[in-house]
């Protein structure tokens, strides 16, 4: 039987799902348990694809009484698609990536392509000084901001997604949970998915479908090459943290004592 400690976190009510933001949900889960038996805690960070809510899921979103947004999209994506920031939420721009990411996807026709495209993007997070330079502002913006905050992207998978998995591998989550979280995209926005590969293969051709499919959903073998490229390079995702993300050391502190009850 499970100790109290390892149950997961029950005071606040499921994450709502959001027909308007597909894709929005609390990094924790519904309180993922940690290799030492505690509860991430929920309700301190949620994460997002683009902010366009319905009237009705932005009230939902303002009851959560969030501090504030963190869009991590490139300038051209945040132009193209402004956020309806919930009330009273603060509101700041930390592009990571950049480039007309849009364009390049198009260009691929391929399903291999596809992948390795997907694949270069999560090593990129790695790799990349500018990069990490955005993740590292996200991160220090998350320790030193009080209250609830949702930092997201435009799908909400690949630069929002690796943030989640690095607070949650901060956390002490284990990698099983971590990559089965990532992979929620996949069901959280299905129907997203479906209707824009519908949209963009009759608009093309019918062989691009599974091109773009690759490209909208999240694949184990994505995440997989940015903890990889992590190993490589740092050796743990602490070092990363710490040298590549040039993080602070009482920063850290102060992340891992918000993430976990």
């Amino acid at each position: 039987m499970l100790s109290d400690a390892t149950l997961p976190d029950t005071s606040l009510p499921d994450t709502p799902r959001l027909a308007s933001i597909h894709n929005f949900r609390d990094v924790a889960g519904p309180g993922y348990v940690t290799t030492s038996g505690q509860a991430m805690s929920r309700g301190v960070f949620y994460r997002a694809n683009v902010l366009t809510p319905s009237p009705d899921d932005l009230a939902i979103v303002e009851s959560l009484g969030l501090t504030a947004v963190y869009d991590v999209r490139s300038e051209t994506e945040a132009s193209e698609t402004p956020d309806i920031v919930p009330v009273p939420a603060m509101y700041a721009h930390i592009p990571i990536l950049s480039g007309n990411i849009h364009a390049e996807a198009m260009a691929i026709r391929t399903a291999d392509a596809a992948t390795a495209f997907m694949q270069n993007i999560n090593r990129s997070f790695v790799v990349d000084p500018v990069t990490r330079n955005g993740f590292s502002q996200l991160f220090a913006a998350l320790a030193t901001t009080a209250g609830p905050q949702l930092f997201h992207c435009t799908a909400g998978k690949d630069r929002t997604g690796w943030a989640a998995a690095l607070l949650q591998t901060l956390a002490g989550v284990p990698r099983e949970t971590i990559m089965a979280d990532y992979l929620l995209t996949n069901t959280y926005s299905a129907g997203y998915i479906d209707a824009t590969v519908a949209r963009i293969a009759a608009a093309t051709d019918t062989d691009k479908g599974e091109v773009i499919r690759l490209l909208l959903s999240v694949d184990a073998r994505y995440l997989d090459s940015a903890f990889e490229q992590v190993e490589h390079h740092y050796g743990t995702v602490e070092n990363y943290l710490t040298s590549g993300l040039e993080l602070a050391p009482e920063l850290i502190a102060t992340l891992e004592s918000k993430l976990v009850s």
